[in-house]
């Protein structure tokens, strides 16, 4: 059970729906922020810290996976859920694609609806505790707030959220090996040939960039078991 009240944002625009969910919520210890238009959502954003926030994709006056890039640009680190009646393969995939955590076609069962939400914000716990504090990689300072590198005091660069995120997970395990299926499930939402290829890629795009500015760092690909962030003395 969820000792203390956490604060979702539910942006639905079925009020029958939308009321039931809520009371559920509630009734299970949430504190649920409630609005039924998209152009809402930043006002929401600008009085209230979320733990989570459950999306319908079909809203009026924007959709689902654009509002999803905008809280992205306000929180890199807050999960969210799509829960929506748009059921096609191509509408799931593009869920994922914008860094879902998880996306549930209703009708759905309200209690596993609640046990992906408790499970997502104690796997995020574990992950981003101590989250607004800096990280130091030899030379280098990792804000994970702004996703920005600095050295010596001067911005570098501005990683995208996926980016972020992978590095503040190998960052955040110093010399120790990540597993490749944990930051599949994490960062992309699921494990499968597509997504293993595409954080290969930001792996690498990370590893040029870090080594660029301290020749010290190093991202080790751990065969057969995932990735190790490292400071090498020379």
């Amino acid at each position: 059970m969820i000792k203390k009240s956490y604060s979702l944002l539910m942006v639905e625009d079925d009020i029958n729906f939308g009321t039931v969910l809520r009371s559920y919520l509630e009734m299970n210890g949430f504190s649920v922020v409630w609005v039924e238009q998209g152009k809402k959502v930043m006002e929401a954003f600008a009085t209230h810290k979320f733990d989570l926030c459950i999306l319908d994709v079909m809203l009026p006056d924007v959709d689902g996976f654009e509002l999803a890039q905008m809280i992205r640009e306000k929180d890199t680190m807050v999960p969210f859920i799509f829960v929506t009646a748009k059921t096609m393969k191509e509408d799931v995939i593009r869920g994922f694609k914008t860094g879902a955590d998880d996306y549930i076609t209703k009708p759905f069962d309200s209690e596993i609806l609640l046990m992906k939400i408790r499970a997502i914000i104690r796997r995020r716990q574990d992950l981003y505790q101590g989250v607004d504090k800096p990280l130091v990689i030899g030379l280098v300072t990792y804000d994970p707030i702004q996703r920005t590198i600095e050295m010596h005091g001067e911005k570098i660069d501005r990683l995208s959220p996926k980016e972020g995120k992978l590095l503040y997970m190998l960052a955040k395990n110093l010399n120790q090996v990540v597993n490749r299926e944990i930051l599949l499930k994490e960062i992309w939402g699921e494990s499968n040939y597509f997504t293993a290829r595409s954080m290969d890629v930001y792996v690498t795009k990370l590893r040029k960039l870090l080594k660029s500015l301290d020749s010290r760092i190093v991202i080790e690909n751990i065969h057969g078991s995932g990735f190790s962030l490292k400071i090498i003395n020379e």
